[in-house]
C-alpha cells in the first residue's frame, strides 16, 4: 500500500514537472531546471540563461521561475495532492528556487480548476478586440493575484492609458538605442523550427504598431492601446527576490484564469524593464507597491503554441 502511494506521488510529481515547463518566460528563454526526487520536485533557476542586457538584476528570470512554480502547484492540485512549498530553501544559494512536496492535506480546489487550461495558455502578441472585459471577470483576476500575495492594478482612465502608452514607447526607444540590447533580442529571435526556445522570427513584426509611434517604427510589444481595451498591471508590496518569485506565481495564476474564461493576454514588459520608466509608472499611477508586468486582457485570435525545450534538457530524476 505504501509502495503504491509512493508510486502515485512520483507519477504526480513527474507530471507536475512536465507542466511546469509550459510556463511563460522572458523571451521564451525557459530559464529553469527541474529535479525529481522520490518524494519531492525541486525547481532551480538556470542562471546561464539570464538575459544580461534586458534583465541585469534577474528580476524577470525569477518571475519566469515563479510562473513555472505555479504550474507545478496547479498540476499537483489537479492530481488531488496537498502541497508543501518551500521557497528559496537554501538561501543565499538563490539558484535553488523552490521545493514541492505532496502531503496528505486536501488539494486546493481553486488551483486544481486551472489544471485543464495549462496547455491552452499562450502569450498573445496579436491584435486585441476593442472591447472591455466584464467587471466580474476582472474581479476574479484581481482575486487570483491576491491569492498569490500580489495585486492587480486595473487601468481604466483614458488619460492614464495615454500616459502608460507614452511611457511604454519611451522604454522601447531607450532599449532599441542600445546595440547590446538589439543583439540580445536578435539572439533570442529565431526562424529555426528545430530550436526549442526563443521567439519565432516574424512574431514581433507582425503585431500592431502603437498609435503614438513615429511612422515606420516597430515595437517589441507593439501595444495598441485603444480606448476600450483592458490594461492591468501586476504589482507586489516589496521588490525582493522572494517578491519577484511570488510575482511570477501570481502572474501565471492570473494568466490561467484569463485562459479559463476564454480570453487572451498580451504581456507588455518594456515599461518595467527600463528602471526610469518603471519608476515613472509607479509615480504616475500612485502605486504603493512595485510594478512588474503590464498586460492587455481581452479577446484575440488564437496564436500558435510557443517553442519548448526538450524535457531531457531541463529535467533530471533520481534513480
Amino acid at each position: 500500500m505504501l509502495s503504491s502511494l509512493a508510486s502515485q506521488r512520483t507519477s504526480a510529481l513527474r507530471r507536475a514537472a512536465v507542466r511546469a515547463t509550459l510556463a511563460p518566460s522572458v523571451h521564451n528563454s525557459q530559464p529553469w531546471r527541474l529535479h525529481l526526487a522520490e518524494d519531492r520536485l525541486d525547481l532551480h533557476a538556470d542562471l546561464a540563461r539570464q538575459l544580461a542586457v534586458l534583465d541585469p538584476t534577474a528580476r524577470q528570470l525569477y518571475i519566469s521561475c515563479g510562473c513555472a512554480l505555479l504550474n507545478a502547484r496547479v498540476a499537483l492540485a489537479g492530481e488531488g495532492c496537498g502541497i508543501r512549498v518551500e521557497r528559496f530553501p537554501r538561501m543565499p544559494r538563490t539558484g535553488y528556487v523552490a521545493s514541492l512536496t505532496p502531503t496528505d492535506e486536501p488539494a486546493d480546489l481553486a488551483l486544481a480548476a486551472l489544471d485543464p487550461v495549462i496547455e491552452l495558455r499562450q502569450t498573445n502578441r496579436g491584435q486585441f478586440a476593442d472591447e472591455a472585459v466584464p467587471e466580474p471577470v476582472l474581479a476574479m483576476l484581481a482575486a487570483a493575484a491576491a491569492a498569490e500575495s500580489a495585486s492587480l492594478h486595473l487601468i481604466h482612465d483614458a488619460k492614464l492609458k495615454l500616459a502608460v502608452a507614452r511611457l511604454s514607447q519611451r522604454a522601447d526607444a531607450i532599449e532599441n538605442l542600445n546595440p547590446a540590447y538589439r543583439a540580445e533580442l536578435r539572439a533570442w529571435t529565431t526562424d529555426d523550427p528545430a530550436r526549442g526556445d526563443g521567439v519565432a522570427d516574424g512574431t514581433v513584426a507582425a503585431t500592431p504598431i502603437p498609435p503614438l509611434a513615429p511612422p515606420g517604427k516597430t515595437s517589441r510589444s507593439a501595444t495598441r492601446l485603444v480606448r476600450n481595451q483592458t490594461l492591468a498591471l501586476l504589482c507586489t508590496d516589496g521588490d525582493s527576490l522572494l517578491d519577484w518569485l511570488r510575482a511570477g506565481e501570481a502572474l501565471e495564476r492570473v494568466l490561467l484564469e484569463i485562459t479559463r474564461h476564454g480570453l487572451a493576454a498580451g504581456l507588455l514588459t518594456e515599461i518595467t524593464e527600463v528602471p526610469s520608466t518603471r519608476a515613472e509608472l509607479r509615480h504616475e499611477l500612485a502605486l504603493a507597491g512595485y510594478p512588474h508586468v503590464l498586460m492587455r486582457v481581452g479577446r484575440a485570435p488564437v496564436v500558435p503554441a510557443s517553442r519548448r525545450r526538450r524535457l531531457v534538457d531541463v529535467l533530471t530524476e533520481e534513480n
